[in-house]
């Protein structure tokens, strides 16, 4: 076990040298693009995917004449690898990857084979949420900027297969705290930590501090000019800081307090100094991106563009003209004076707070999935003051009423996209929002968020 000089704590061995097997588990966009990275590389590789493979990744595969299994993992093709990578969603409790990491087989995640082979400046996007929408919006003033800059990690085309088809200058990476888990010799050159929240935690132990330490990675192995970025009012981000000294420049943002270097909230005007005499203002209004969360990522985004030296009208053009992502409270309809909000990639109980925070009319709240032990607890004062009902959309949703009960008149079950969009709409009236915002995963009803999403879009057009 080895402490770095940020005092995070890594608890792999080091990837061995030269050419070797690669084993690849899990065939997706991360798993399919590292098999033609290492192919290309000169290594023998093969690829194990537990589930059934996607017929868009057999194709690729087949095409590169990369061999493959698929829904198994047979261990004399796997235990023998000189390196193993691995896809995110599989957890260190699998049987496979125990059993690698038993004999010492390094065991790493995409972006820490790809970003061997390649000089770009890495520029790394963390936290519970709002790392989607903020990787997007720095990529977007980036690219406005004229810099040759790509998107990956856990948003867009696979970086290990960019690494091995084009050669960019930048990359912005979301990273997820899957992803960090396996990165071990990884250093960003910018690192954001949004916020840290309760997600995931039954991949850590039902253990925030786990879940903490996990993010705290983003800033494993930075030196004195690379730099850190970080909320100052996130509770959590400051407990996790406490007992670390981050080699790196910081620069913390606040809408609470003034900041010396860094990014605050004065009244409307958001102020962004990262060197003296060098400040940009914005006035809020002006942002592309509306309500209290979306004010901590455009300033993280601002400061990673201050970092970069762009001119500052470049960063407030491409602030106000940006387009948020799809299944983020995206406007999907006005239909009979009612907006109709696809939020499906709320995944989670702080983003679905993120969402009703933002929320000026009375709502009718589309929620539910797989829970992942959701603490509803801090949803409650929103939900009591702006939900005038809940239409659960999931397979069990005995928690939420639970949890709600008392808090509103109307709790209804639903099982259906379609039936879910048809009960909100006759729940609301002329003014309200009907807001798709799980706090949950979709795996129970739904393929994941994008296809709850779509599916709840489909619905409301056809009402």
């Amino acid at each position: 076990m080895s402490t770095n000089q940020n005092n995070i704590t890594s608890t792999t061995p080091p990837a061995r040298a030269g050419q070797g097997r690669v084993v690849i588990l899990g065939a997706g966009e991360s798993g399919v693009g590292a098999a033609k990275l290492a192919q290309q590389k000169g290594f023998d590789v093969f690829v194990s995917d537990f589930g059934i493979i996607a017929d868009q990744y057999k194709l690729a595969l087949e095409k590169l004449n990369i061999p493959f299994e698929s829904e198994k993992h047979t261990e004399e093709l796997i235990l023998n690898a000189t390196q193993v990578i691995k896809s995110p969603g599989i957890p260190a409790t699998a049987p496979i990857v125990k059993k690698l990491v038993a004999q010492g087989t390094p065991v790493i995640s995409e972006i820490e084979f790809a970003a061997r082979y390649t000089d770009a400046k890495m520029i790394c996007i963390t936290g519970s949420n709002g790392k989607s929408t903020t990787s997007l919006l720095t990529y977007h003033i980036l690219k406005n900027a004229g810099l040759n800059v790509s998107l990956a990690g856990n948003i867009g085309h696979s970086f290990a297969a960019q690494v091995a088809a084009e050669s960019y200058d930048y990359y912005v990476l979301e990273i997820s705290s899957f992803m960090l888990d396996d990165m071990f010799d990884f250093k960003a050159d910018i690192a954001v930590l949004l916020n840290i929240t309760p997600d995931h935690l039954d991949r850590y132990d039902y253990k925030l501090e786990n879940y903490a330490a996990s993010k705290m990675r983003i800033i494993q192995n930075q030196k004195a000019d690379d730099v850190f970025i970080y909320c100052a009012d996130d509770e959590e981000s400051l407990k996790a800081l406490a007992n670390i000294s981050p080699l790196a420049k910081t620069f913390p943002f606040s809408i609470t307090k003034n900041i010396d270097t860094g990014a605050y909230l004065e009244e409307n005007t958001i102020h962004i100094l990262t060197e003296p005499n060098k400040e940009l203002t914005m006035s809020i209004s002006d942002l592309a991106l509306q309500g209290k969360h979306n004010i901590y990522n455009s300033m993280a985004s601002g400061i990673v563009a201050k970092v970069l030296e762009l001119r500052n009208d470049t960063i407030r053009e491409s602030m106000g003209n940006f387009k948020n992502i799809e299944h983020r409270l995206e406007h999907v309809a006005k239909i009979s004076g009612i907006d109709f909000i696809n939020d499906s990639k709320a995944t989670n109980v702080n983003s679905t707070w993120y969402a009703l925070e933002s929320m000026t009319s009375d709502v009718v709240l589309i929620m539910g999935g797989v829970d992942k032990g959701n603490d509803y607890n801090m949803l409650k004062d929103l939900v009591k003051s702006k939900v005038k009902a809940i239409v659960c959309l999931g397979k069990d949703n005995k928690r939420i009423h639970d949890a709600f009960e008392d808090d509103v008149e109307v709790i209804v079950n639903t099982f259906s996209a379609e039936e879910a969009a048809q009960i909100a709409f006759h729940l609301a009236k002329r003014g309200d929002a009907v807001l798709l915002s799980p706090a949950c995963a979709s795996f129970d009803l739904f393929k994941n968020y994008e296809d709850r999403g779509n599916q709840f879009k489909a619905a409301v057009r056809e009402l």
